[in-house]
Formats: C-alpha cells, structure tokens, sequence
C-alpha cells in the first residue's frame, strides 16, 4: 500500500496502471473551506441514503443529495434520484474545478458522514447514467480521512489523505479498473462534506 500525503504536483497520477487519479491538494484557503463547509452544512437538502439489497431497503446513517443543471435521474443501488437546481455554493465550486482541470460537469452527488463511523465499502462508480470514463471531481470539506483504491484483478492498493478543502479527480478507465472506498475509523469525530461532481448523459 502506498499513502500518500501533501501532495502538491496535480499532473501526477497516483495509480501505476488502468486509470487515472490526480490529487490537488487544497485548492481553497483555509478561510474559504470553512466557508463552504458551513454553507453546505446548513443549506444543502440532505437525506439519509437508500439502498435496495438482495430486495430490503436498507437506510443508511450517511446523507446524501443530488444536484444539477437539469433534473436528471441518476440510478444506484437500485434506487433513482432526480436532481435538484444547483446553488451559487455549488456552482461557483463547479466553476473553480472546471478552470482548475479542464474538464466540464452538468451534476453533483453530494455525501455527509457525520463521523468516522460513517464511510463507503468498496465500488465503482460505473452506473449507466454516468458518461463513459468521464471525469470525476471529488471535494472535500471537513474531517480529514483516508481514501483508497484497490484494483480489480491484482488487489493491488492505493491510499492518501484528503484534506479540508482538497480536490481529488478520476479519470479514463479508473471506474472500470479500480474500485474505491472511505474506510470508517474510530479516529475521527467529526463531520466529512464530500461532493462529486460528474456528467450525466441524457438518455
């Protein structure tokens, strides 16, 4: 396993095969994240998780909410979303990300994990509705927690830190390769904001 951490060369790809991962660090002063935290927090329509598994539906203690330039369905775990109209919040950060990578977004799944004990199990995020080994921005705001990624076939692992105020992008055939998760830990207490911002294509 490698981790890693301060990160500041963004053309680097973290993966050593199938994929594409390019961390940026913090792209938002300290003030700023604080900013955006607090306004995410408060304002975004947050809603506990749904999942269909093997026919039950399970909630679950994360939130989530689901944004975009048009009320787009957007299906996983067996369950459908229709997004809502962006914020200025949320479109100023598009925009950021947007100069920042060269790369376009028409939606955003935001995540809330409340503490440590909230996190992802291993997936892909390889739904129908997603464009094709487009790019994904993944923003973070809050607790610092540890992500990782484990290829398909050989396990082999990859870890870093992502911290307050951070951007983190996926890209070419990474969904396709890798899987990807937030381990829950006991270490940490407080609250994780995590948007990902992606390209639904319209069927």
């Amino acid at each position: 396993m490698t981790l890693f951490t301060d990160i500041q060369d963004a053309s680097k790809n973290l993966l050593p095969k199938n994929g594409i991962v390019n961390y940026y660090g913090k792209i938002l002063d300290h003030q700023s994240a604080d900013f955006y935290y607090q306004k995410l927090l408060d304002e975004i329509a947050w809603e506990n998780d749904q999942a269909v598994i093997f026919g039950k539906l399970i909630v679950t203690k994360r939130k989530v909410a689901w944004y975009g330039e048009k009320p787009f369905q957007y299906t996983y775990s067996n369950i459908t979303k229709t997004a809502l109209p962006w914020t200025d919040e949320l479109l100023a950060l598009k925009e950021k990300i947007e100069k920042l990578s060269g790369e376009t977004f028409n939606s955003c799944l935001l995540n809330l994990y409340h503490n440590g004990n909230e996190g992802m199990a291993w997936h892909s995020d390889g739904e129908k509705d997603l464009k094709k080994d487009g790019a994904i921005a993944s923003l973070s705001f809050g607790a610092e927690r540890k992500f990782a990624f484990k290829h398909k076939e050989d396990k082999t692992t990859v870890s870093l830190l992502l911290e307050h105020g951070s951007l983190l992008i996926m890209k070419g055939t990474t969904q396709t390769h890798w899987l990807h998760r937030l381990p829950s830990t006991k270490l940490v207490s407080k609250p994780r904001i995590n948007l990902t911002f992606r390209t639904i294509v319209a069927s």
